[in-house]
């Protein structure tokens, strides 16, 4: 019966072993990628490559369209550098329609398979030990899951906040993925829209021997729309709270 048991504890603990697996090869691959390919994923490459790109695009549409979006959930999936390139490129290759679609939905699908590959990984552990906590982790787990969907929103919109750090942390504090992938299909709208339009004028920043200038998103008419949609997903933590020390007085 011991023997059976051991054996049964080995198979278990290997198992909770291999489910870390695809969150290492996503950390590996990123610092890997992040020393060999800078210099590649960049707006020298595009500028260099415009024509050629261009040129495919006229005679292979839709294989381009699914080239570029595989190769964007695979610079977002794996946290690689080049994400805003590849953004200003859908612009540049496809407009701002067809631009915006593709980079909402590649960034999207890259940012769910790193949230499931933290999630079953470190995500299950620390879910389980916030459970099981009490006090303020309790009071703060209780406070996420009371406004869970205005958290993941603010997530998206503040600038500040690294779109990796954004797909990793609520993984890792248990949100539901359902509102994960709402929140994040429509939190980066906004900025999509902004990198998009950027790409749509790109030919011409190359025509007179510029690069794109990204300093643009820090602009009062760009980021006060942002901060502005920040505030409304602000609001209902707010009003709980107040109507929550209200009710304590």
């Amino acid at each position: 019966m011991d023997k059976v048991t051991t054996k049964a504890d080995a198979a278990a603990e290997k198992r909770g072993w291999t489910r870390h697996i695809p969150l290492a090869l996503i950390l590996g691959v990123a610092v890997l990628g992040a020393f060999t390919l800078r210099d590649y994923l960049s707006f020298d490459t595009l500028r260099d490559n415009r024509e050629a790109l261009l040129a495919f695009r006229d005679d292979h549409f839709l294989l381009l369209a699914g080239g570029f979006v595989a190769l964007y959930i695979v610079i977002v999936a794996f946290s690689l550098p080049g994400a805003a390139v590849a953004s200003v490129t859908g612009g540049f290759l496809f407009g701002l329609v067809l631009g915006t679609l593709f980079n909402v939905v590649a960034a999207s699908i890259g940012a769910c398979a790193i949230f499931w590959a933290a999630r079953l990984g470190l995500g299950q552990a620390l879910t389980a030990k916030m459970a099981a906590s009490e006090g303020t982790v309790a009071k703060l787990r209780k406070g996420l899951e009371e406004n869970e969907i205005s958290v993941l929103f603010l997530l998206r919109l503040v600038p500040a906040v690294p779109f990796f750090v954004a797909n990793l942390l609520p993984a890792l504090v248990g949100v539901k993925f359902r509102n994960f992938a709402l929140t994040t299909v429509l939190g980066i709208i906004p900025g999509a829209l902004v990198f998009t339009w950027i790409g749509v004028g790109l030919g011409e920043v190359f025509d007179r021997g510029e690069s794109p200038d990204l300093s643009l998103l820090w602009e009062p008419q760009i980021l006060a729309p942002l901060l502005g949609l920040s505030v409304l997903a602000a609001l209902p933590i707010v009003i709980k709270a107040l109507r929550g020390r209200k009710a304590g007085e």
